[in-house]
């Protein structure tokens, strides 16, 4: 028998369902690879260069010298620096679970079928598709003191003579208050996709067995609704500690006053680089910021499990 008479060997199943493994590997990484490269220009290359620049003094006219860990030590005696990380503390401690509530509250009241329900999910999430530039013009139109719409509204109510933006008392509130109205819709489509994972004949079973509404969510959605709230946890944590909510509604609404009560690290930041021009020591607080981020964000998928909050 000659070559040409022997019988083609088909593929082994082996040979066929590794080359399916190396294409889907390889279109993962391709459908990766754009998120990956912003990854390493926009956060990867901007934090070693910030490390860097941190250990040097830089001023406006581009002169390096280089100090060590001066700019590092600077910080322990710097009073504003430990009042912008007092004011951020209170802001995260009021915005993380107010935003958190309320974007799980109004995913638990929309999440169901209603006459205009597109209508109303719409509008809740609308804040959060504007310039953030925008909505802090939009409340400081609202809020100023005498001419605003809602402070002459208050005047009628009793509550003549409050500075809303202007009264240390009163502004960083506003300014938390601002910021869950920005968010809320945001996380409000999260948990909804997370209550939409649920499956619904584990709620039926719950109303066979006669739980209460309050008893269905506290074990039935809620335990199943957790990965999703880790999620937001995670992502309203660092929003408010370095997101733009952090530097945008500070700069357009108070520019970190009044007295520094909403001047939060991110703004001193601002400050300490471009309108004092100390990039280095501004570089070095930037370089302890990401590094305790990094830490809390550790810890909690430590303790949580990565978000199942459970053993397993």
């Amino acid at each position: 028998m000659t070559s040409s008479d022997a019988t083609p060997v088909a593929p082994s199943r082996e040979g066929l369902g590794s080359r399916r493994r190396r294409r889907e590997n390889l279109a993962g990484w391709l459908f990766l690879a754009p998120d990956a490269i912003g990854l390493l220009l926009f956060v990867a290359i901007p934090m070693v260069l910030a490390l860097g620049i941190a250990l040097f003094e830089v001023d406006s006219f581009g002169h390096y010298d280089f100090i060590g860990l001066d700019n590092f030590q600077r910080m322990f005696g710097d009073p504003m620096l430990w009042s912008s990380i007092w004011v951020t503390v209170k802001y995260v401690v009021l915005f993380v679970p107010l935003s958190f509530v309320a974007g799980l509250g109004l995913a638990l009241l929309v999440r169901d079928y209603f006459p205009g329900v597109a209508i109303v999910r719409t509008l809740l999430f609308l804040p959060n598709a504007v310039s953030l530039v925008v909505v802090g013009l939009l409340w400081q139109f609202l809020l100023v003191d005498k001419q605003g719409v809602l402070s002459k509204a208050g005047d009628k109510v009793g509550l003549d003579g409050i500075s809303w933006l202007g009264d240390p008392k009163y502004a960083l509130i506003s300014y938390v208050l601002i910021s869950v109205w920005f968010t809320m819709g945001y996380q409000m489509l999260l948990f909804m996709a997370g209550l939409k994972d649920i499956n619904p004949e584990y709620l039926d079973a719950a109303k066979i067995d006669g739980a209460t509404p309050w008893q269905r969510f506290r074990h039935v959605i809620w335990p199943l609704l957790q990965p999703t709230s880790f999620f937001v946890l995670i992502t309203s944590l660092v929003a408010s500690v370095t997101g733009l909510q952090a530097f945008d509604l500070v700069f357009v609404l108070t520019k970190g006053g009044p007295d520094n009560r909403t001047s939060t690290v991110v703004f001193y930041v601002y400050q300490q680089a471009f309108t004092f021009g100390h990039y280095g020591y501004a570089a070095a607080i930037t370089v302890i910021l990401v590094a305790f981020l990094m830490l809390v964000t550790g810890l909690l998928f430590r303790f949580t499990k990565g978000g199942r909050f459970h053993a397993g």
